[in-house]
């Protein structure tokens, strides 16, 4: 199983994209260095992403900072926690629900280390308020899985649209496909991608 651990591994993730790609090949001295983008393993990481779904980076920052501030940052705290100490730092009755639901499954969250890309998303989709794309977002920074994408991604898949000059961006499905000769380091390209997005958005908004 590759992993990206460092700038190295980034790098010789690149260097497949450029050889099988010539798309790839002229973009990425464009993109520049990728980002590591590693997170720390465990409970606090699939918190914060939950806490971040549907509201602004901001908002989900200052929630977490109350959050952790009360006192029930960790897995523990959470799980025995009531409902009113939980509403006052900021968290909806959605959210609540997921986080201790989450909290209170004891999942073996060192065990995912070990487990296959299809069996570590199942654990974590299993689990309240976890989609297969915040499982595989967890699996390609927490774990650092060279080879998870995540096809769902609208930004990857309009990165995808405007790197390939496609007339359309491309369904999940298509994505996938278009993905495939990019294995094993699927992971690099959803950073160049997204990485591409931001330059070519950025672009945009220039000639705007």
């Amino acid at each position: 199983m590759r992993l990206i651990r460092a700038e190295a591994d980034l790098q010789e993730g690149a260097a497949h994209l450029a050889r099988v790609c010539p798309v790839w090949a002229r973009a990425l001295p464009e993109i520049g260095p990728l980002p590591l983008r590693r997170w720390d393993e465990g409970f606090v990481s699939i918190r914060d992403a939950i806490v971040s779904q549907q509201i602004s980076t901001h908002a989900a920052n200052a929630i977490v900072t109350r959050l952790v501030a009360a006192g029930l940052g960790e897995e523990a705290a959470i799980a025995g926690a009531e409902d009113e100490a939980l509403r006052a730092v900021g968290l909806s009755r959605p959210k609540i629900r997921y986080l201790r639901g989450i909290a209170q499954a004891g999942l073996d969250w060192q065990g995912l280390r070990d487990l296959p890309d299809d069996e570590a998303i199942a654990a974590l989709t299993a689990l309240p308020g976890i989609g297969r794309w915040t499982a595989e977002i967890y699996l390609k920074f927490a774990l650092g899985r060279a080879d998870v994408f995540a096809s769902g991604d609208l930004a990857l898949a309009e990165a995808a649209r405007l790197l390939y000059e496609l007339p359309a961006r491309p369904s999940p499905k298509a994505l996938t496909e278009m993905a495939e000769p990019w294995r094993p380091w699927r992971a690099v390209a959803a950073r160049g991608l997204w990485a591409y997005y931001r330059l070519a958005k950025g672009r945009e908004g220039v000639k705007s």
